[in-house]
Order: C-alpha cells, then structure tokens, then sequence
C-alpha cells in the first residue's frame, strides 16, 4: 500500500463517524420537530373544540333569553319587569313598602300574569324556577317596628312570599324555590337612594331541574 494510499484510508475513517454523528442529529432533529408539529396541531384542534362549544353555549343562552322575552312580552311592555341575562328582576317597591315582606296587591297582580307564560317556558325545558331576594345595606334597626333580625331574613322572607303567591296563583309548588342574599351582589351603588331603590328587588331566574332541590311546600 502506497502512502496515499494510506493517507485516504485515514481520512475516511475519521469523516464516517461524522457523517454519522450528523445524520443521528439530523434525525434527532427531524423527530423533534415532528413532535413539535404534532403537539401544535393538538392544540390547534382543542382551540377549534373549545370555541365551537362557546359558540354553541352562546347560541343556546341567546335562544333562552329570547324566548323568555318572549314569554313575558305583555308584562315586559309594562316596563315594571326586566330581562337580563335571563334573570326576570322585579323592583322591590312594586312588590313591597319599605322594611315589609307584605305583598303589595299591585305587586300580586304583576305575579299573577307571570304565571302563565312562565309554566310554559319552565315545562317546555323541564326546569325550575328560583326566586331571589335581596336588600339594600341600610341597617334594618333604622327602621321604625321592624321584626326581621338583618337584611339576610328580610329578603328571604321576601323570597318566600313571593315564592307562595306564584304557587298560590297555580304555580306547580315543585316548580319553585326561594333563595335569600340580602345586601350582597348589589346592582348598584348603596351611596344613594336611587341605588339602593335598584338593590331592592326580587329576581326569578329558570334553572336546570337539580333532584336535591327543596321545594316550596303550599301553606
């Protein structure tokens, strides 16, 4: 064997272990990018689901709030019921003087046309309705005779009265339930009257029938 010989002998021993370091890399390379690729396409594909399911859960609140709306045209048009968000809001001076849980007979008769639409929409989808009562922050010991111990037993005593007069004017007893919150999620700023006048309120929003829900019992 000749020197030159030798010499590319040499050379391509030491070459072929870099080539095939540089095609392992290469590989290792390749397979990480392929991976990269596939995780970005999973991800892309939740997005895709996550957004059609907002896109359908939209559609499906936009078909109830306008088919409560619906329902409650005629007292709507009254402009003493709102809809929002598809909770029904009732100012509580329609339904009761100040510090009181007596129904006032303007405010019973504004129930009374509830009743009606509202079994339909309710027995159409299977669902119950809630009704819930809150309060201003204006401490109850300011106010002259009264029995209730804080805002929290006022509204909920407001709550069940309400509850009862829908039942009363034939409102399936297992259809409806009270709930109480008193001064809190207020609607507007307690630093005034106009403010607390809006905080004042009963609200009665449909919900999914739950099998543990206590109901109202006609008394």
């Amino acid at each position: 064997m000749t020197g030159l010989d030798e010499a590319f002998d040499d050379d391509t021993a030491h070459t072929a272990p870099i080539w095939a370091v540089f095609g392992d890399l290469m590989a290792g390379l390749l397979g990480a990018f392929v991976l990269i690729l596939v995780g970005v396409l999973v991800v892309q594909i939740d997005l895709v689901a996550s957004l059609k399911q907002e896109v359908e859960k939209r559609q499906i609140e936009e078909q109830r709030r306008m088919a409560l709306e619906k329902a409650l045209a005629i007292p709507l048009a009254s402009g003493r019921v709102t809809v929002n968000n598809g909770r029904i809001g009732i100012s509580g001076s329609v339904l009761f003087a100040a510090g009181s849980d007596e129904l006032r007979p303007e405010g019973r008769q504004l129930l009374k046309s509830l009743v009606q639409p509202l079994q339909v929409y309710l027995r159409e989808r299977d669902e119950m309705l809630m009704v819930s009562g809150f309060t201003d922050n204006t401490t109850l010991l300011r106010v002259p005779h009264q029995r209730f111990a804080d805002n929290l037993e006022l509204s909920a005593q407001r709550a069940l009265t309400v509850a009862r007069a829908l039942i009363d004017e034939g409102m399936p007893s297992s259809q409806v339930f009270a709930a109480a919150f008193g001064a809190e999620q207020p609607v507007a700023d307690n630093a005034d009257e106009k403010g607390r006048a809006q905080n004042r309120r009963v609200e009665m929003a449909p919900v999914p029938r739950a099998t543990n829900a206590k109901t109202i019992a006609h008394e």
